[in-house]
This record gives structure tokens, C-alpha cells and sequence, in this order.
């Protein structure tokens, strides 16, 4: 038992000297993306915004609302459903009322026949676009009135191909839902901006991916992506594989948390994490070493074998004190989330449910999204499984 404590102690301390090494390179990734020189925002072409929907979710009006509102000169909202009777598209409707001076046109795609019904409907929408500046965004983000301003600005530079947005996670009730929206403020804002430093953005995030239309004209259009499950991740890598940059913009989207309950938010982000498997496997491998608190419960475990379990607790105090640390230099410094600095204290509690989602990724090949059974192969594409 004494030899098996050792072996446990300094394996979880060598994990949690992993993670604070990740700790360290997020720290100067920080301190690198808050130094940055800010855009001018005086490029101002027209730009179609494209918005697939479906179904009701929380705070679905307010997300809608808020591009209804964008302090811009010209630009077109295009809203894609699979079905007329979407109740998505009445409060589309009612917002047309109030703000009759927005052009919006409206793309219906039916069911989809290939595995992402997003691109499905993307594929209806693409058509009605008039502008040669493009952006895709989810109906579960919520933005300001200067979001395609500050979007659009980096293209006045011609050698930038593509924009994405970092997001804050907004829960929408209960504590999983909050354990949720700290893992995107915290945990994907970390990761993205480290991806930055070491290779430079060859991807974008789903949220928003604002691009100019040939470059993505270029890469294939819409149609290349129907397979996938990471379409953001592809359209983003194939951007930037023909030559142009990936940026992340300035703005921070709010990301609305749809996820309520134990079992869904952990489908969710088990689904989230098998995708990122698929789709850049060696990188998803590496990630159990950003992780701090199993490492260090397993130093404390080790040390309690050891009988010094004083050993143990101060490995497991120093992995709880580099969580809460990432916490707000990331969830806090980077997106002004102000729950990553108020929540601090519960970000080590995520960090160890996201080694458990990182666990269950290798656990199997399907994942269901919206209800449906899907298969993963590597290389990131899916095929429904019927």
C-alpha cells in the first residue's frame, strides 16, 4: 500500500504540474490577446447575416431581437427553418413588425437528407445572399448593437479570409447550467486563445464564423460540410488552408446556455467533447493534461496510502488554487464574465466534471444531437444511424 501511494501521489503531482504548466502558457496567451491593437471599425460593406432556427429555446426572442437591433448601415438578417410552422419563425414575424426597416428574407430547407441539418439549411439560405461579406451565427447567442461592426472590421485588412468570436456561457437556470456556462467562459476561451499562440487560428468557432463570400466560395461553399459534425472547425481549417488568416474579432458573444438538467448538460458536452475527438484527435488526447483537480485527488489519495495525508491536501490545495487562478484570468481577464469571478470558487468542481466528459469521449463512437443518433468516424464526419 505504501508503494502504490507513492506511485499515486507523484503521478497525480506530476499531472498537476502539467496543468500548471497549461496555466502558465493561458497566462501569457492572456496578457498576448488583451495587448493586441484594437481594429478600427470604419470598414463598413454591406453584409448578410445568416441565422438557422429551430424550434423554441430559452430566451429565444432576446437572442433574436438583439441583431434586429445592430447599429450598422446595410446589412440583411436571412432566417433558415426546416418547416413554415416553426414557432421560431412567428417570433420572427413579430420582430419584422417592430423593426420593419430590417431587410429579412426567410429560407425553408424541409428535412434534411445528409447528417448536419444545419449546413441543410445553410444550402437553402446561401442563395438569397446579396452581400460578399458573410456571417453565420447560432440562435442561442445573444449580441449588442455593435456586433457586425466589430465583426466586420478586421476585413478591411484583404489578407483575412475569416473572423470568429470568443463567448461568455450565460446560464439559464439551475447548477448545472452554470457549471455549463463557466466550461465555455473558462475552459474553451483557455484553450482557443493557447491554440492561438502556438499554431495560429486554424479554425473557427460556431457561434459566430464571419467570412468574405469567395473565400468561403472558394473552400466549396456549404456543401462540403454536410457530413460533419465540427462544421465550424472545418470551414475555419479550410479558410485558412488556402492561404488567408483566421482572426478572433474583439467582440465577446453571449453563448445562452440551453441545458438545464443533470443528464442534458452532460450529453451536451460528452457530445462536444467526442466531436473534438473525431475531428483533431492527437490535440484531444493532450487535453487530459490541462486538467488540475483529478490529478490532484490523486495525489491526495496517494497520500492518504502514504499516511501523510497533509502531503496530499496541499497538492490538492495548489490544483484547486490553479483553477480558480485560470478561472478569472481567462472567464474574467479575456470575456468579462463576471460569473467566472464570482464563481470562482466553483470552476474546480467543472474542471473536474470536464475530466469525466473527457473520460466518456473515448467511450463509444455515437452521439445523439437533436434527437437523433449519430456515428463519428475520424476526421470529424458523422452518419446517422437509423
Amino acid at each position: 500500500m505504501h508503494t502504490l501511494g507513492h506511485i499515486l501521489f507523484y503521478a497525480g503531482l506530476l499531472g498537476v504540474l502539467c496543468s500548471t504548466g497549461f496555466l502558465v502558457l493561458t497566462l501569457y496567451a492572456v496578457l498576448r490577446f488583451l495587448s493586441r491593437r484594437k481594429q478600427p471599425l470604419g470598414f463598413t460593406p454591406p453584409v448578410t447575416l445568416f441565422k438557422p432556427v429551430h424550434g423554441m429555446e430559452p430566451q429565444l426572442e432576446r437572442n433574436l431581437e438583439s441583431f434586429f437591433q445592430q447599429d450598422y448601415p446595410q446589412f440583411e438578417l436571412i432566417f433558415g427553418a426546416r418547416h413554415a410552422n416553426d414557432p421560431a419563425l412567428a417570433i420572427v414575424a413579430e420582430l419584422q413588425k417592430k423593426y420593419p426597416h430590417v431587410h429579412v428574407k426567410i429560407a425553408l430547407s424541409g428535412e434534411p437528407d445528409r447528417p448536419n441539418a444545419k449546413v441543410c439549411t445553410m444550402l437553402r439560405m446561401v442563395p438569397l445572399a446579396t452581400a460578399d461579406y458573410w456571417i453565420i451565427s447560432d440562435s442561442d447567442v445573444e449580441v449588442t448593437p455593435s456586433y457586425i461592426r466589430e465583426v466586420i472590421a478586421p476585413f478591411a485588412e484583404p489578407n483575412v479570409g475569416m473572423t470568429t468570436c470568443l463567448y461568455r456561457g450565460v446560464p439559464t437556470g439551475g447548477l448545472w447550467s452554470r457549471l455549463e456556462a463557466l466550461g465555455m467562459s473558462v475552459e474553451m476561451t483557455a484553450g482557443v486563445v493557447c491554440a492561438e499562440v502556438l499554431e495560429g487560428m486554424k479554425f473557427a468557432l460556431g457561434p459566430t464564423m464571419a467570412g468574405r463570400r469567395d473565400a468561403i466560395e472558394r473552400t466549396g461553399g456549404m456543401a462540403p460540410l454536410l457530413d460533419y459534425c465540427a462544421d465550424d472547425y472545418i470551414l475555419g481549417n479550410a479558410v485558412s488552408e488556402l492561404g488567408y488568416r483566421v482572426l478572433i474579432s474583439d467582440y465577446v458573444v453571449n453563448h445562452i446556455v440551453l441545458n438545464r438538467s443533470f443528464s442534458s448538460s452532460v450529453a451536451h458536452q460528452t457530445r462536444w467533447m467526442k466531436s473534438t475527438r473525431f475531428s483533431r484527435p492527437k490535440g484531444h488526447l493532450g487535453t487530459v493534461l490541462t486538467f488540475a483537480m483529478p490529478f490532484g485527488l490523486l495525489s491526495l489519495l496517494g497520500g492518504l496510502l502514504m499516511q501523510n495525508a497533509a502531503a496530499g491536501l496541499a497538492v490538492l490545495a495548489f490544483a484547486y488554487l490553479n483553477r480558480v487562478i485560470l478561472s478569472i484570468a481567462t472567464g474574467w481577464g479575456v470575456v468579462r464574465d463576471r460569473r467566472s469571478l464570482t464563481f470562482a470558487w466553483l470552476y474546480p468542481l467543472r474542471d473536474l466534471m470536464g475530466f469525466f466528459f473527457w473520460l466518456a469521449s473515448y467511450s463509444g463512437t455515437t452521439v445523439v444531437w437533436r434527437g437523433e443518433l449519430y456515428r463519428l468516424s475520424y476526421g470529424g464526419k458523422m452518419e446517422r444511424v437509423k
